[in-house]
């Protein structure tokens, strides 16, 4: 999934760091990936460590992380399940193919009439499973998190979802196919929350702390509002063009609450390694991260050049540049 601030390229260097200042051998610690996103450091670690705590406030992000860092075994029948999906007839009076399909009225072209009908047609009969008890928990969130990840493959935006495209791209117009969502088995137990990070932060412990928290003014929840919408499957009323629900601004968003949040979650911490990745983009500068972290333990800082994500080609962003700085602000808590 193309995805804002993904660490997808990033993980192998962030595992790099990690094991040089915790050591080789992690398979007795506790990793928490408290901004968890779509899970990507969290399955990097999860081969690697005793256990894996994911948490996200975005249900989508919770979703994805219910099964790729939650589900550990083998679900059986999984992919009899996939094939039963992919055959339904389709319906034309699901909620998505009503507000985010041009063919209903609704103006709006996220996806094809054909691809909105068959994500209502599979998410329908993925909450009447769950509803009647013939899916366990295991195997509602991996359909889930599989529809999840089909859909994204074939909506008709520039990777964000905060607008669609006025004319429906290649991609868009191929066929909706749900593809099981792999995930990697183990022995060891995870865990997947869908809380306040800094509520969370009080409430669990541990030996290494990933943060990747929000770097700007961009909400998540508007930026992939499309995502929840199948996640949660609860009927509003859309707003606006782009058919927007409600929703909550993180104050990892906001220039005036950044600060005293990211120092309550690091103040309240319980654990020894705590690591922060941010970019020279985002709210907080490096030298404020310093004074923050340095009260609380050893600080250092490894830096990367990378390719900055693109969600179009539009040059009225405000940042042009093809690469961007990746900061790892390392703190060792003694206090």
């Amino acid at each position: 999934m193309n995805y804002i601030g993904s660490k997808l390229k990033l993980s192998s260097w962030i595992l790099e760091v990690v094991k040089a200042h915790v050591g080789d051998d992690l398979s007795d610690k506790v990793f928490c990936d408290i901004f968890a996103g779509t899970g990507i450091v969290g399955r990097t670690f999860k081969k690697e460590v005793r256990q894996v705590i994911a948490n996200d406030l975005e249900y989508y992000s919770y979703v994805l992380n219910k099964n790729y860092i939650a589900n550990h075994k083998n679900i059986q029948d999984k992919h009899r399940y996939i094939d039963k999906l992919n055959s339904l007839p389709l319906i034309d009076s699901g909620f998505v193919y009503q507000n985010y399909c041009r063919g209903s009225g609704s103006g709006r072209l996220y996806f094809s009439n054909t691809n909105g009908k068959k994500i209502d047609t599979i998410r329908t009969k993925i909450k009447q499973w769950k509803k009647s008890g013939e899916i366990s928990p295991n195997l509602y969130y991996f359909l889930l998190a599989s529809l999840l990840e089909s859909a994204d493959k074939v909506a008709n935006t520039a990777s964000v979802y905060g607008a669609y495209l006025k004319h429906i791209k290649k991609s868009a117009l191929k066929e909706l196919v749900l593809y099981g969502a792999p995930f990697e088995t183990n022995d060891n137990t995870h865990e997947a929350h869908n809380t306040d990070s800094n509520e969370l932060i009080k409430q669990i412990s541990g030996d290494i702390l990933y943060l990747d928290p929000p770097y700007n003014h961009r909400q998540y929840s508007s930026n992939y509002h499309i995502l929840n919408t199948i996640a949660l499957y609860d009927e509003f009323i859309p707003k606006g063009k782009t058919g927007l629900p409600e929703y909550n601004r993180s104050d990892y968003c906001k220039k005036g609450e950044v600060k005293n949040s990211f120092e309550n979650l690091i103040k309240h911490a319980k654990f020894k390694h705590i690591f922060l990745s941010y970019n020279n983009e985002g709210l907080m500068r490096a030298s404020e991260i310093k004074d923050i972290m340095i009260k609380y333990g050893k600080y250092s800082l490894q830096t990367k050049e990378y390719q900055r994500f693109k969600a179009d080609k539009t040059t009225s962003r405000n940042h042009k540049a093809t690469h961007t700085n990746e900061y790892l602000h390392i703190l060792t808590k003694t206090r």
